[in-house]
């Protein structure tokens, strides 16, 4: 994209489903196959702190989009980014599963008492597609995602340590509040019904 900032006409927003950018976005860019118009940048997530995506990635209803390599290390010059163990498959309209939805919190930079770092409002799903199983693990190096990064709106940051604190896993780690919003995703998903 360079230094110009794609804008889309008047009365068009950018608003994808999560198949569409699985398939109209993610598929291409990881095929080499151009995109019209190609409203998404190549960007390295790492060398970036959230809060500076503003003038380096695609941004639409305050939601950042980019591609990037996919890397283990997930340090940034003032935190790092880290998964909360919540992985969603991505199907198609077709039922077919296409790839899956990995998502993530930044820790900033600034201790905790304790020594632990700051959990930040700022939250990524990270796209990934279905690797086939005959695929070998050692070339997810070179694997392409699609990040789409957005700060999440914390009501008020008592409400914040009160599920730090009342927040109850068997294994001992206690839960943040964005953990328990993406927790209780999956018990509201159970009473939806959609029409056929």
């Amino acid at each position: 994209m360079g230094d110009q900032k794609l804008v889309l006409p008047p009365g068009f927003e950018f608003d994808p489903t999560d198949e569409e950018l699985i398939v109209y976005f993610l598929c291409r860019r990881a095929a080499s196959i151009p995109c019209y118009p190609n409203i998404i940048p190549d960007l390295d997530i790492y060398a970036a702190d959230p809060w500076e995506l503003n003038e380096k990635a695609f941004s639409s209803k305050r939601e950042w989009y980019f591609f990037s390599r996919w890397r283990q290390n997930r340090s940034t010059r003032r935190g790092f980014w880290k998964e909360i163990g919540l992985n969603e498959p991505i199907f198609t309209s077709n039922g077919n599963e296409v790839g899956i939805k990995n998502y993530l919190v930044f820790y900033g930079d600034h201790d905790h008492e304790d020594g632990s770092k700051v959990q930040t409002n700022w939250a990524m799903e990270e796209y990934h597609l279905l690797k086939p199983n005959s695929q070998v693990q050692d070339d997810i190096n070179d694997e392409w995602v699609l990040c789409r990064v957005h700060e999440e709106n914390i009501v008020d940051s008592q409400d914040r340590d009160y599920f730090r604190r009342s927040s109850n896993v068997s294994d001992g780690v206690e839960l943040s509040y964005l953990d328990e919003i993406y927790c209780s995703m999956d018990d509201e998903q159970d009473e939806i019904t959609f029409p056929n």
